[in-house]
């Protein structure tokens, strides 16, 4: 995954911090992420949901609002009004990059800032809320001791997420100002709701609310035990999984067709990524498969590795001779499972003479089905003349020529 670190400016000049987490490989979508009241773009919920759909071929620009984070301004003379402005300045931002967002993903208060402006965001098609206010005052309960203090002075000092912040009277008047029942129920684009039930910051009445007042199509999944902020990693992963299934359905996220196939008998291998290991495998005009590395080999874990496809290859040509002669003679073998292991062993343990290491390749074949012992034994006798295995025992010749 590649992180693009840049910075736009909102609706007043100041420069808003973003990172844009990019596919590796196909970019099939592009999404927008709205962080929650007082939080920023790095913290863990939405580092790692970013980061998985990233990994599904979603781009995702996560940026911080006015005030917060990395970004220019003062956060006491923000509200919800400026929220929403910097969301249309992130879609700008992202649209002068050939990014326009077809996803918005809101998270609590962002939740009901996506919900606000979605009208606006023409190239979205779709919206998911994860722990979102269905009115967007809901914030102000958690600061209601100071209230007469904020009227009375014009501003108070308040503590939320453990940290100081200054909050005016003209971010009460704002916020109040603004009610999604009308955006929702107008909204015009599928609509996933996550909430969890136990969490503690926003009730869940608030994703009902949210729900019932949208119409279809709209989807409601409970994230079960997880907190507010989804601060596990496990909840972040699978509300990634979830959005990334679930949006399948209302964007052409289909990968591209793969690189034009090679001649019927030949496999082509084109490197992908010159900095890397990934490798496009064609095998003749209309197979098309990934090889990679590990990660602990400096690979991306994209596809098999080579030793991973020659003993993928000896355990497919095993299983097909099995069926093929068991088939021939009517046997009842109603299924076949090879597992391949490959390392380097010593010529001595293979039978040979040399001290040298050779490649070794184990094979651990199960059979299932109403066969005698007799049967059993000669599929495991028929296993050996399986033509890859005859391949790898011989000796082989590999020519190479330069082609240009």
């Amino acid at each position: 995954m590649v992180v693009e670190k840049f910075t736009f400016a909102n609706q007043d000049g100041q420069q808003l911090a973003a990172r844009f987490d990019l596919p590796e490989g196909p970019h099939l979508a592009s999404a927008l992420f709205a962080h929650c009241f007082t939080c920023s773009k790095d913290i863990p919920a939405a580092k790692r949901i970013a980061q998985r759909l990233a990994a599904q071929g979603i781009a995702v620009l996560r940026f911080d609002f006015t005030g917060l984070g990395h970004s220019g301004g003062e956060f006491s003379n923000t509200n919800f009004s400026t929220n929403m402005f910097d969301l249309i300045a992130a879609t700008q931002a992202m649209t002068e990059r050939g990014f326009p967002p077809s996803l918005l993903i809101g998270h609590s208060l962002g939740g009901a800032a996506v919900l606000a402006v979605a009208d606006q965001i023409k190239s979205a098609k779709a919206i998911v809320t994860i722990g979102a206010p269905f009115e967007p005052s809901n914030v102000i309960e958690h600061f209601t001791e100071k209230h007469v203090e904020i009227v009375e002075n014009g501003s108070a000092e308040v503590r939320l997420g453990g940290r100081p912040f200054t909050i005016r009277d003209s971010f009460l008047k704002d916020i109040s100002t603004h009610k999604l029942r009308e955006a929702v129920a107008t909204l015009g684009k599928a609509l996933l709701v996550l909430h969890a039930p136990r969490d503690e910051i926003v009730s869940i009445d608030n994703a009902a609310k949210i729900f019932m007042t949208a119409k279809h199509p709209k989807s409601f999944i409970t994230l079960d035990d997880a907190d507010h902020l989804i601060s596990r990693v496990n909840d972040a992963e699978y509300t990634a999984e979830v959005i990334s299934s679930w949006v399948s359905r209302y964007l052409d996220i289909r990968p591209p067709a793969p690189p034009p196939g090679a001649p019927e008998g030949i496999t082509r291998v084109r490197e992908v990524d010159p900095l890397g290991f990934l490798q496009d495998v064609m095998s003749g005009p209309y197979h098309h498969t990934l090889a990679d590395e590990p990660k602990a080999y400096g690979g991306g874990n994209k596809g098999m590795s080579p030793y991973g496809f020659v003993s993928a290859g000896l355990g497919a040509c095993t299983s097909m001779t099995i069926r093929m002669y068991a088939r021939r003679k009517g046997w009842p073998l109603d299924h076949v499972r090879v597992d391949v292991s490959h390392e380097k062993v010593h010529a001595q343990d293979a039978g040979g003479n040399s001290g040298e290491r050779i490649d070794g390749f184990k094979r651990a074949i199960t059979l299932e089905g109403d066969l005698t012992a007799d049967q059993r034994q000669k599929l495991l006798e028929i296993a050996d003349k399986c033509p890859v295995h005859r391949t790898l025992e011989r000796a082989n010749q590999v020519t190479t020529i330069l082609a240009k």
